[in-house]
């Protein structure tokens, strides 16, 4: 945001474009030879790439992005690449070769594409991370995310909220009940997953500490909790073997930090074939507000999500594209805090939202994200 201040005064427009592409804290702009000239770029080609249809949420995404930077008279090249790396790899090479000004790509494995933004910035093409970082490489321009450590802390202050052991500020409750859980954590290849696990840990750590918290199996690593590629079918099966692990025995496991609303659908499947009552499960977190986990919520299954509204992703991530396609350097809030491990990229934040079944309606339906009946 700073860094526009560096264009004010300056009156004549051709040095304003040229100071353009210095000014955005790691965008390449005209300098590079990307036609940021908005005559050359009207109806200018953008990719989009998103991981995978499998979570509602990434298609909610790409079709947003695409139908906003359609609105503004870009052609749109949008593909999903089945959590495929290679297939990600191909039609993120396929978009350059195409000709695409500006990427935008959401990374399945946020180190994987490499050759494809070293070729892109010799194209001058720039590039835009959204929601998961790229990672490894200098060429990433910009960030377009949730806070994702906050993501994390607010996903486990919603657990003890759920147990009881802390108030709805967050607040320690002083003689609750001491409270046996599990931890689970995303996938190891994105970047994300690091942020939401560490947030959730720093948070429960004084309660593991002074013992108000014990996580039963003792599995409380990263590694150890971790969920490839954010499946289901294997946070199910992890949660299948602590079960016979640790609580065959009759051990009380009341609550489940989950990072995810799939992998929270595969915990839940796992704790109700093993015998848990659909109205007396264990607290579990997720996030994303996904439809079939938000009817989890008011059905009193799942106990909370984090709402991301990614229709603030999406427009922020066009009007980013607009400017760069358009000689402006986009605006960030955060130019300190997203090392991909060559730089810090500039970054804009949105912050994300507890819901429960109490503020489901005012926080989803109201906004307008969901309709009544799209949670019935």
């Amino acid at each position: 945001m700073n860094n526009k201040k560096l264009l004010v005064g300056i009156v004549a427009a051709g040095l304003a474009v040229s100071l353009a592409g210095c000014a955005g804290g790691g965008g390449r702009g005209a300098d590079s030879g990307s036609g940021s000239d908005s005559g050359d770029n009207a109806g200018a080609l953008v990719g989009v790439a998103m991981p995978t249809k499998v979570s509602e949420r990434w298609i909610k995404d790409g079709d947003a992005v695409k139908s906003a930077l359609e609105d503004k008279g870009y052609k749109v090249d949008l593909e999903y690449a089945d959590n495929k790396i290679p297939q990600q790899v191909q039609q993120v090479s396929n978009m350059i070769t195409k000709g695409a000004k500006v990427l935008i790509v959401a990374s399945i494995d946020g180190g994987s594409l490499s050759d494809q933004l070293d070729s892109a910035a010799k194209a001058g093409i720039e590039v835009i991370s959204y929601d998961r970082l790229l990672t490894g490489n200098e060429n990433v321009d910009y960030y377009v995310s949730f806070d994702n450590y906050k993501v994390g802390v607010d996903q486990a202050t919603s657990l003890l909220t759920g147990l009881g052991l802390a108030d709805a500020d967050g607040k320690k409750v002083d003689g609750a009940e001491k409270k046996t859980i599990e931890v689970f954590a995303g996938s190891p290849d994105d970047n994300n997953a690091n942020f939401f696990f560490g947030g959730a840990m720093d948070t429960l750590k004084p309660y593991l500490e002074d013992g108000s918290l014990t996580i039963g199996s003792g599995q409380d690593q990263f590694t150890q909790a971790a969920t490839l590629q954010w499946d289901p079918a294997t946070a199910k099966a992890r949660m299948q073997n602590l079960i016979a692990s640790t609580y065959s025995g009759g051990t009380k496991l009341d609550g489940v930090l989950s990072p995810y609303d799939g992998i929270s659908i595969g915990i839940i499947s796992a704790l109700e074939g093993a015998g848990y009552a659909s109205d007396a499960l264990p607290v579990v977190t997720g996030q994303d507000a996904e439809a079939a986990s938000v009817k989890s919520i008011i059905a009193g299954q799942q106990y909370s999500t984090i709402y991301k509204d990614t229709r603030q992703l999406a427009d922020q991530s066009v009007v980013m594209a607009d400017d760069i396609l358009n000689g402006k350097t986009p605006e960030t809030n955060d130019d300190k805090t997203y090392d991909n491990g060559e730089k810090v990229v500039p970054t804009y934040l949105f912050q994300p939202t507890i819901v429960t079944k109490d503020n489901y309606k005012e926080v989803l339906v109201d906004s307008g994200y969901y309709t009544e009946a799209d949670l019935k």
